[in-house]
């Protein structure tokens, strides 16, 4: 049997019209509904970033949470998933991409505020939240069965899916690639690095990714703005392309490979969630570790995420793709944005890009082992958590041997079935999404009140 061609086929009926729309109708509701909160309160939301007050209950702090989830977030989809997207696709990928990501981070929002409204502590007295969570307490008991659904799809995308086969894949072939070390042993180094971390627990994921995730995270944007900066004549060209193509779907090469208007839509939504998982709910499981007592503050905190992954760094490479058109060579994968890079920096380019994708992988792999863990510990309790960590280890061993094309299709699948349970869960509760942002307004703005009259009685 052509495994190949059967993944496929499941692929695209979980990623067909109906999750697609919903995937994006779910943020253009919440958008309506918060009155693009995305647009108006995203200023103030980079702020909290640095400056949330950090005074509720949790294990972490907001900065560690997010840096948390963008560890899970940034990782292949970002280099390899852009590339991916526009070979199938054509440039016009990322103009869908843009645009699940707007409405994405409306999600990601109400996400981020839920898993602070219904989040708990388990049995070893540490947080427990997540779309788990917040459909059985703000849904009900009736819809556990919806609960345990997201919680299954949770524990097999983070050792099938995002979290294991995709990252080691890219780590050990893309070192491979550049400095000619063998996958066997590249993945037995990433194996014992990864148990060192994960074994640890949140406060030892938490504690990597906040030193890591800024310096890879600036050290990859400066090499995309060099790229495409040095071709800085081309970027209207590139820009104009990438909003033509979306609406035409020319494919990468002669026009004729399938690329439609569809496939481009298709391949930029599905890529842009694999990237900022956007309504994918593994963020919120992250999320609900913040010391905060504001679920809106978190929410905020929680959106940019969205606009760091995709707007910025899906962007950049995307770009970088398009304005040295290397799209419309017959590289794949890797190579794709490699032979980007290589243009402006021909040795050290491809270097600087397996240094940057090692990196995004880690800490996406740390990342979702946080997150398969608390889905673990919802179906089965804390005696679950130390064989889970073990498995994940053994998964990660594993996934230098797997082929990319079937990695993708895996992942793909487990994907869509995890994000159906959290967008119907949005849904259901977007009153309360609703209603919590009023408070914080209400709050926000009576602490600007007192600020001016302190300010007010000073200067008096």
């Amino acid at each position: 049997m052509d495994w190949i061609k059967l993944l496929d086929q499941i692929d695209s009926f979980i990623w067909g019209p109906p999750l697609l729309i919903l995937l994006v109708g779910t943020g253009v509701f919440l958008s309506f509904r918060l009155k693009f909160l995305q647009v108006f309160r995203l200023p103030f939301a980079l702020k909290l970033i640095f400056k949330a007050e950090n005074d509720g209950t949790g294990d972490v702090n907001s900065f560690g949470a997010l840096c948390t989830a963008l560890a899970a977030t940034i990782g292949t989809g970002n280099i390899i998933g852009v590339a991916t997207a526009i070979k199938a696709g054509g440039p016009g990928a990322l103009f869908w991409m843009w645009m699940a990501a707007f409405f994405g981070m409306a999600t990601k929002y109400g996400e981020g505020l839920l898993a602070i409204k219904y989040r708990s502590k388990d049995a070893n007295g540490q947080i427990a939240g997540g779309p788990m969570h917040y459909i059985l307490k703000g849904m009900g008991e009736k819809f556990r069965p919806l609960a345990v659904f997201f919680a299954v799809s949770g524990v097999l995308v983070a050792l099938l899916g995002i979290g294991t086969f995709p990252q080691v894949n890219a780590i050990v072939s893309s070192i491979n690639g550049t400095f000619g070390i063998p996958a066997e042993v590249s993945g037995i180094l990433l194996t014992i690095l990864v148990a060192l971390i994960v074994i640890g627990g949140l406060k030892s994921i938490a504690n990597v990714s906040t030193k890591v995730i800024p310096f890879m995270s600036v050290l990859y944007v400066t090499i995309c703005l060099v790229v495409v900066f040095t071709s800085f004549d081309k970027i209207p060209q590139a820009v104009n392309l990438v909003i033509s193509n979306a609406f035409t779907g020319t494919a990468a090469v002669g026009g004729f490979l399938g690329a439609t208007m569809q496939m481009a839509v298709r391949n930029g939504v599905a890529r842009g969630v694999f990237s900022n998982e956007s309504g994918l709910g593994s963020a919120p499981i992250a999320a609900a570790a913040a010391k905060t007592k504001w679920p809106a503050e978190q929410g905020l905190i929680s959106m940019t995420g969205t606009f760091i992954d995709t707007i910025i760094v899906c962007t950049l490479t995307g770009l970088s793709i398009v304005v040295t058109g290397v799209w419309q060579t017959d590289l794949q994968g890797t190579e794709l944005t490699s032979a980007a890079f290589g243009t402006v920096m021909p040795v050290l380019g491809p270097v600087l890009l397996t240094l940057s994708l090692a990196l995004f992988a880690f800490t996406t792999i740390i990342g979702w082992n946080y997150y398969g863990e608390r889905c673990c510990e919802f179906l089965f309790g804390v005696k679950s958590i130390m064989p889970y960590r073990i498995v994940f280890i053994a998964m990660v061993a594993l996934g230098a041997f797997i082929k990319l094309e079937a990695i993708w299709l895996i992942a793909d699948i487990v994907n869509g079935l995890m994000a159906l349970p959290n967008l119907i869960a949005l849904v259901c509760l977007s009153g309360v999404i609703a209603a919590e942002t009023k408070l914080y307004v209400k709050h926000l703005k009576k602490e600007s009140g007192k600020i001016r009259s302190v300010g007010s009685g000073t200067r008096i």
